[in-house]
This record gives C-alpha cells, structure tokens and sequence, in this order.
C-alpha cells in the first residue's frame, strides 16, 4: 500500500525533481500525484511499496537536511556579499507592496488589540 514521503505544497520543482531521482538511485519506487484541479491537494510523492517507506525516510531526512544546510549556506554567502534582500532594499525595489504590508500588519493589529484598548479604557474610567 501506498505512503505519502512528500507533500508537494510549495514544494519547488527543483526539490521534486532531486527527490524523484533520489529514491531512483537507491530503486525505491515511487510516483508523484499532481495538485487537485481546485488546489485543495498541493499533490505528493509517493512510495510504493509499504516495505521500502522507512529507507526512503531516512534518504528524505537526510536529503532535506543537506538542502537546508546548502540553502543556509547560500544566505550567508549573500549576506556576505551583500545580496542578501533587507527591509532597506526591499523598500528600495517595492515601496508601494512594502508599505501596502505594514499598512496591513498595523490594520491587522489594530482590529486585534482594539477591543481590549477598549476595555481598559472603560475599565478606568
């Protein structure tokens, strides 16, 4: 019977792609189901056999460890060479969106905290 190894939701296709060829390399079967037509089902990998889920456990463990530590790598590379993106250069090449997203966070908070700025007032009062 069938085991989900990887869901596919925001899933780049790059990392299907090496994890498909992964578990080729080590001849464990697998199968990728694609998104549901209404994106309710991001879609998955799928072993095959019930038997080989632990071994390919293992291989998606370590092979997700091995991307984070390259991804990381990667970051601080850029940091370095100071390509990483910062609210400074964020502000830079999308003012408006920036802005549009504080202006949301403050919006989001104020419904939030309202009530209860409210009550205190009234409390005290």
């Amino acid at each position: 019977m069938p085991r989900l190894l990887l869901n596919l939701r925001n899933v780049p296709e790059d990392e299907s792609e090496e994890v498909l060829d992964l578990m080729a390399r080590h001849h464990i079967e697998c199968y990728q189901t694609p998104p549901g037509p209404l994106g309710i089902t991001a879609g998955g990998i799928w072993v095959k056999e019930r038997d080989d889920y632990p071994r390919a456990r293992e291989l998606m463990d370590e092979y997700q460890a091995e991307r984070a530590r390259r991804a990381r790598a990667e970051h601080d590379q850029a940091v370095r060479e100071g390509r990483a993106e910062t609210l400074g250069t964020a502000m830079r090449r999308r003012p408006v969106q920036v802005l549009l997203y504080i202006g949301l966070a403050i919006f989001i908070l104020v419904i939030f905290f309202g009530p209860v700025v409210a009550l205190f007032r009234a409390g005290s009062g």
